[in-house]
């Protein structure tokens, strides 16, 4: 296990005999090999002498201190050698051979890794790409060299607080985003917690305080329930005749703070809190223990997770689940066996083959799979631009994932909030295409349905199947991923014009009835739109390019009174000479805090568009139209680039609409129109119903307040989703 900074001694190991040093090391090494680490010892102490970092610690202890760190991994003495000398200046380390020169490069080539996150979106795309690819290729080619750059930043951010206060916001914020992610998906726990924890503390000092702060109040309670619950379980294990270690799982602060944030909990309502692990020899104990954990404590539902039957993509293998403890007390439990948790404490290190000779590791050939993946595919046959890689890289390595099974066994990765859709269009372009329906866990599933960590997911399809239109309207939530919608837009615009136009000719006549309007000038409307003539927007709209909300945008005079204050904004906009950015507060960005944001010229959006944003190099977030030309080029060239915004809700006017809901009268049908309804903002100022018994139809009229004409469109949508909903529209 990795020594944390309070395990660390105090003495500069600098200072020590090569033999004192090397008794410091938790592994042994062979005669020989104590020989090259002496070589090397003795390399690094001429070279470095008494020369400093910028941290004010010497470079002879900070080669020593990362040295340590790989020794606590277990990895080989080259590794450590390479620790010792890849600081010496270029050409000296060939003295300790090719291995060794060759990890050093490596790290060298990863560190580049570091000014491309500094220089942000200012450098340039080609270069950037091609830093990551070498970093990458690297790591593909020689694992160690990931671990040497983690254990290097580890002890970097141990010193963070000898830095000035923005590099220390820098290296944490660099830290958080490109490193502690990466221990993560090698799996390497003890880094990446410590990492996280060290970079939590520097960017939200206050929040860390206060966790902090917390968990030390309620310490002594805890420790006291820990132990009378621990004292129980040793004891029913011991009469199951179980031979178990049972001890406390530590928590970690930016864990706590990540779960408080994402869930939307208050300190006191974490269950995992408190928790325990139980390490036993063999998986078939650890499903015993299981058992026995259960016939203690009523488990809590829907908190088991199985990661042995189904490991993580890092292979990550354990019992996770939760009981109602004393006092009514959630508590998490752990159960895995002494070899996974070796496994889930040193990650894919755990598994590091360094001599020859040594057989194939299925579970090492996995954990680095991923990392081959992102250089396989060609950019000509994907499409990817040089800065498409890096978005994708981004992606790759960032947390919010979910891990999904087809039938055969395969984990497909998708980003957290992917539906069934989503995941037939990862499988492959084709499968999306006919896709007719899904199940999951064996249960027939709507395709809008989201999935969670180890689903089983299979993809019913039809010959003759054809992407539906309906799966391009956002309010419906069938395709969260921007590349599947890429996939779908695109197969529309592979589509005859002239079918294209008679499409949208039907699609628009639905959307006009659906809103209420009539003896509306097509042409006119047209004119209004991006594409300026009627054919091209009747095209448009039947590949997909233009939404229900963007047709209610359009017609927005017609479906609600012009508002003075907007109309101000836009004659100012229209009207300045000087700048095109947006007043704080006019757009809201999804998931993500204060950032610059300016109008795209293009297209020109003003409230009541709808809009999309796309995150530039170095100017903030670009806001256009969601019809705009450029958006389509966008989609298809930089998706993940995209993101979901808004005009801002803060003293926007509200409208009363009147809508027509036509049902087959059934049981809760009000209720699930109100929850739909409150769901989305929606105030409800008054109800009527009428009910004809003999053909069991009912018949709502709702007066509801809206914001703008897209609010309305996306609330027709969503109520005609419900079941056995025949019609919905505007009153006219």
């Amino acid at each position: 296990m990795v020594k944390t900074q309070d395990q660390i001694s105090a003495q500069r190991p600098g200072d020590l005999a090569f033999e004192a040093w090397l008794e410091r090391l938790p592994v042994a090494f062979d005669t020989a090999d104590q020989a090259r680490l002496l070589k090397a010892w003795e390399l690094a102490q001429s070279q470095y002498g008494q020369t400093t970092r910028q941290t004010g610690d010497r470079c002879i202890d900070h080669a020593l201190f990362v040295a340590e760190i790989l020794a606590d991994l277990r990895l080989d003495a080259d590794s450590l050698i390479a620790a010792l000398l890849y600081d010496i200046p270029e050409g000296v380390a060939q003295h300790a051979g090719d291995t060794v020169a060759s990890l050093i490069d490596g790290c060298l080539r990863m560190r580049q890794v570091s000014h491309l996150h500094s220089a942000g979106s200012h450098g340039r795309a080609g270069e950037r790409a091609e830093a990551l690819r070498k970093m990458l290729l690297a790591m593909a080619k020689d694992i160690r060299v990931v671990f040497l750059v983690l254990a290097e930043r580890l002890h970097d951010m141990r010193l963070l607080r000898e830095l000035d206060d923005a590099q220390q916001v820098a290296l944490a914020a660099e830290t958080l985003d490109l490193y502690a992610p990466l221990a993560n998906r090698l799996g390497i726990w003890q880094i990446k917690w410590e990492l996280e924890d060290l970079s939590f503390r520097c960017l939200e000092p206050t929040a860390y305080k206060r966790i902090a702060s917390l968990l030390a109040e309620k310490r002594t309670d805890r420790e006291r329930f820990i132990q009378a619950m621990q004292t129980r379980l040793e004891q029913a294990l011991a009469e199951a005749n179980i031979k178990a270690e049972v001890t406390g799982r530590p928590k970690h602060l930016f864990s706590i703070w990540r779960k408080m944030q994402r869930k939307g909990l208050d300190f006191d309502q974490l269950f995992d809190l408190r928790a325990f692990r139980i390490l036993v020899d063999d998986v078939a104990q650890c499903y015993a223990a299981l058992g026995v954990v259960h016939s203690q404590w009523p488990p809590i539902a829907r908190e088991f997770d199985d990661y042995i039957a189904a490991p993580k993509e890092n292979q990550y293998r354990s019992l996770h689940t939760a009981v109602v403890g004393e006092g009514g007390r959630p508590v998490e439990v752990q159960i895995r066996t002494y070899e996974m948790h070796q496994q889930a404490e040193l990650g894919i290190a755990a598994h590091w083959r360094y001599k020859e000779g040594k057989p194939a590791d299925p579970a090492f050939d996995a954990r680095v799979a991923w990392l081959r993946t992102l250089l396989e595919s060609s950019p000509d046959a994907d499409g990817d631009k040089d800065d498409d890689f890096i978005d994708r890289f981004k992606a790759e390595v960032f947390e919010d994932r979910v891990y999904v099974m087809t039938p055969k066994g395969d984990v497909i990765d998708l980003p957290r909030g992917a539906t069934a859709l989503d995941f037939a269009y990862a499988v492959h372009s084709e499968v999306g295409h006919r896709c007719r329906g899904a199940k999951v866990n064996g249960q027939i599933a709507p395709l809008s349905r989201p999935l969670g960590n180890g689903d089983y997911v299979e993809v019913l399809t039809a010959r003759n199947a054809r992407p539906s239109r309906d799966w391009l309207n956002p309010s419906l939530g069938y395709l969260r991923t921007p590349r599947a919608l890429a996939r779908v837009r695109s197969w529309f615009r592979q589509q005859d014009y002239e079918q294209n136009v008679s499409d949208g000719r039907g699609l628009l006549e639905r959307e006009l009835h659906r809103l209420g309007v009539e003896d509306v000038n097509l042409d006119t409307l047209a004119a209004r739109s991006a594409q300026g003539n009627l054919s091209d927007f009747l095209a448009a709209i039947g590949r997909g390019d233009v939404t229900g909300g963007q047709i209610a945008s359009l017609l927005s005079d017609r479906l609600l009174p012009q508002r003075d204050s907007e109309a101000h904004l836009v004659r100012q906009r229209r009207t300045g000479v000087k700048s095109d950015k947006i007043a704080d507060g006019d757009i809201r960005i999804y998931g993500v805090g204060n950032l610059l944001t300016r109008l795209a010229r293009c297209c020109q959006p003003t409230p009541g568009d709808a809009i999309i944003g796309f995150i530039t190099r170095g100017e903030g977030i670009s806001i256009h139209r969601q019809d705009c030309a450029n958006v389509r080029r966008l989609e298809e060239v930089s998706p993940e680039r995209l993101i979901e915004v808004s005009w801002s809700g803060a003293g926007q006017q509200q409208y009363p609409v009147d809508i027509l809901v036509e049902a087959h009268d059934r049981r809760g049908l009000i209720r699930d129109i109100s929850l739909l309804l409150n769901n989305e903002g929606i105030n409800v100022t008054a109800v009527n119903t009428r009910t004809d018994p003999d053909q069991e139809v009912a018949f709502m009229t709702l007066t509801i307040e809206v914001s703008d004409a897209d609010q309305l469109s996306r609330v027709i949508d969503r109520i005609a989703g419900l079941r056995n909903v025949r019609e919905v529209r505007r009153a006219g």
